[in-house]
């Protein structure tokens, strides 16, 4: 019996629009991520990239659980002494909500190329507008 390897065709991709509004954070960026990597299908393989794109609207209105909002810190370090800038959740989902959401989930996919390839079907919008109609995506309902 021989592997199975599936053929991957890019231009066969489909795209899914997802609403994010009222919903939790972590919960929506495993099943996002899973839609990413291709988990939801039955010819998914570890080492391909298997998955669809994801358009995901509305991140500004997510929720997160308990008092994450003020406890759980961002932190970037420029490499030089005293360059530790730390941001509280709130305060970035004041600032860049769509960031967020983009790195719960990129922090859900594999840490190689193959995850940096996974992570550019992700289009993350923080209000009800986007740019990809002509793209004709299927709405998918989660419960919240």
């Amino acid at each position: 019996m021989k592997t199975f390897i599936p053929k991957i065709d890019p231009t066969k991709r489909k795209w899914f629009i997802i609403d994010l509004g009222g919903a939790t954070l972590g919960r929506m960026a495993v099943k996002v991520a899973d839609m990413l990597r291709g988990k939801n299908k039955p010819i998914f393989t570890p080492h391909l990239d298997t998955g669809d794109h994801v358009v995901a609207v509305n991140a500004s209105n997510l929720k997160v659980s308990g008092n994450k909002m003020n406890n759980m810190f961002y932190y970037h370090y420029s490499g030089y002494p005293g360059g530790l800038k730390k941001m509280s959740l709130g305060e970035k989902m004041r600032a860049t909500p769509d960031e967020v959401f983009i790195l719960a989930v990129k922090r859900m996919l594999p840490k190689n190329r193959l995850g940096r390839k996974m992570i550019k079907k992700l289009h993350v919008y923080a209000g009800p507008e986007h740019p990809h109609k002509a793209q004709k995506p299927e709405k998918l309902e989660f419960k919240h």
